[in-house]
């Protein structure tokens, strides 16, 4: 088991998450699910344990070592209480990613600090009515005049969009380039559009993010033009780990709800899990789980050895993905019509594991990239 082979600080941090998860977060899951409003003392908690600040360079609050391992194993335990929670670390750590990666130190030094104290939340517009996997199908643009940028475009899916002060902003700076750059929400010209109401993630905040000739000094364009499509498929090897650890941490509580109660649900005289019907399904999603975990292990390892991870991380994304919407399913037939009521949380997660096939690059995207992965390798 990975957790035999943390050190005692890693193992202390993850005992921790899962005493935050148990005790804070899932009793209020159902709860934030049906409001599906976005609570900041959720937030708050992850600031306090340092959750938040994971990926940021150690002077800045961030882990020495192992951050993607560490992050992905923290994200699985708060993914078991709820979806929605597990999301506000992803999204924190894809959001600033540009900054760590592509910053300058005048950079880091302005906006780092900000993120570091754990009060604010930074959200990254990438996604547009036209562009989603197809990064490169943005038509947001960065128009340069006189040493700033004007911009205007309209980002959607934005999670996170209405509760950030600040934005990872992806614009084209000329008809095939594309550069990052940081805004404020505060900015003149920024307006936060309709919040989604969406079939699942129900207490994580997604917007539109409309831009109207929003001037953007040279000084948080990040890295330089043309750099932005890089650095975003820099930002997939990490997050796609990641969105395999929250989608094994779905189908984890799936199959702890559904192996609970095919001990303990009877029919004609006999317990569900002496059926063998039900007991080949719950087998079967342990040894997924299982397969499932060391392919994201694998892939975020990978990633802190700074060694292309390009495949893996697809790999892990794909599989684990497809095995929650296959498991949570099933949860919801073990439990019969009990499965299909608001009352269970099965049909929450259910609801939640839909999401981890569609975002960060949808399930086929993940099939085409593992593919040319593979014919990469036999040249």
């Amino acid at each position: 088991m990975i957790f035999d082979e943390l050190n005692y600080e890693q193992r202390i941090i993850v005992d921790n998450v899962k005493k935050l998860a148990k005790d804070r977060i899932a009793p209020i899951a159902a709860e934030i699910d049906r409001e599906g409003v976005f609570r900041w003392d959720i937030a708050r908690f992850f600031a306090e344990m340092g959750l938040l600040q994971i990926f940021l360079p150690p002077s800045y609050g961030g882990l020495e070592e192992d951050k993607t391992l560490m992050f992905c194993l923290c994200v699985e335990e708060i993914a078991k209480a709820c979806a929605s929670s597990a999301l506000l670390l992803i999204i924190q750590a894809v959001g600033s990613f540009p900054i760590i990666a592509a910053g300058n130190q005048s950079q880091k030094d302005r906006f780092l600090p900000r993120l570091a104290k754990g009060d604010e939340l930074i959200a990254y517009l990438v996604t547009e009515p036209y562009a989603g996997s197809d990064v490169a199908g943005i038509r947001a643009k960065a128009q340069k005049e006189n040493g700033t940028y004007i911009l205007n475009g309209n980002k959607c899916f934005s999670t996170n969009g209405g509760v950030a002060s600040l934005y990872t902003v992806l614009a084209k700076t000329d008809e095939k380039e594309l550069t990052f750059f940081v805004v404020e929400r505060d900015q003149e010209g920024v307006s936060v559009g309709k919040a989604e109401d969406k079939l699942g993630f129900r207490a994580s905040n997604t917007t539109e993010v409309i831009l109207e000739d929003v001037i953007v000094s040279e000084d948080n364009r990040l890295g330089q033009e043309g750099e932005g499509f890089v650095i975003a498929m820099k930002d997939f090897d990490m997050s796609r780990p990641s969105i395999a650890a929250l989608a094994l941490g779905i189908a984890e509580a799936a199959l702890d709800l559904s192996f609970d109660y095919a001990c303990e649900r009877e029919t004609f005289g006999k317990a569900l899990i002496g059926r063998q019907a039900i007991s080949f399904m719950l087998a079967d999603a342990a040894m997924q789980i299982e397969a499932g975990r060391s392919l994201m292990i694998e892939a975020a390892k990978q990633h802190d050895r700074k060694k292309s991870n390009i495949k893996l991380a697809s790999m892990a994304k794909c599989f684990c993905s497809d095995m929650a919407m296959k498991i949570t399913t099933d949860a919801v037939q073990i439990f019969g019509g009990y499965g299909y009521m608001k009352d269970y949380p099965v049909e929450r997660l259910f609801r939640d594991a839909k999401l981890t096939q569609i975002f960060e690059g949808t399930n086929q995207i993940q099939r085409l990239i593992i593919a040319r992965e593979m014919l990469r390798e036999r040249r």
